[in-house]
């Protein structure tokens, strides 16, 4: 138990430390990871990622820009769909955004951008989630053969609620257990974070 616990703490400080990080760097893409939308509408979680994600492109770090998340039953659109029409509206040209449509998790999502990255010869990303998923996100970049970096929002909700931060570093203590152990995703059937 004491192992476990030991493990539980220095997990956390790992997740801490690398959404402390900003990495921001130019590289090959900028990848947005996906959230919840709601009609069609980014939810303030999504819309923070990608705020930071236009504003990391207009400053010129990457000329791809990749949206990522599929939709979930009921959903009319996919979380792509809404991040591509957001980066339009905030000045990306259509022609620099790609993306996959049809990822429900995290791992499925990264497996997509590796193949979409290599199909295009592309090989390194910069990363753009909540501090508390880039662990897990960079983790699963270098997996993939991704020369991966992080650059989490400052603005998400998440972050500034106390009580929301906590759900959120649980939730990916045990994302990253099940991934470490598994090499499978906690979440598959369910939204991205």
């Amino acid at each position: 138990m004491v192992i476990v616990c030991l493990s539980a703490a220095a997990t956390t400080v790992r997740i801490w430390q690398q959404g402390d990080q900003d990495e921001r760097r130019p590289a090959d893409a900028i990848v947005v990871l996906g959230a919840a939308q709601y009609d069609g509408r980014p939810s303030p979680v999504f819309e923070a990622r990608l705020a930071h994600a236009v504003a990391l492109f207009h400053q010129g770090l990457a000329s791809v820009f990749v949206v990522t998340g599929g939709r979930i039953p009921g959903d009319r659109t996919t979380e792509a769909a809404v991040a591509r029409q957001y980066a339009i509206a905030h000045g990306v040209p259509a022609e620099a955004i790609i993306g996959e449509d049809q990822a429900r998790n995290t791992l499925t999502s990264m497996r997509s951008v590796a193949a979409l990255l290599q199909e295009r010869g592309l090989h390194s990303a910069l990363f753009v989630s909540d501090p508390t998923h880039m662990l897990r996100v960079l983790r699963m970049a270098a997996d993939l053969g991704i020369e991966g970096y992080g650059s989490p929002t400052t603005t998400s909700p998440t972050m500034a609620d106390p009580v929301s931060e906590l759900q959120a570093t649980v939730h990916e203590l045990g994302a990253l257990g099940v991934y470490f152990v598994t090499g499978g995703d906690p979440e598959a059937g369910a939204a991205a974070p």
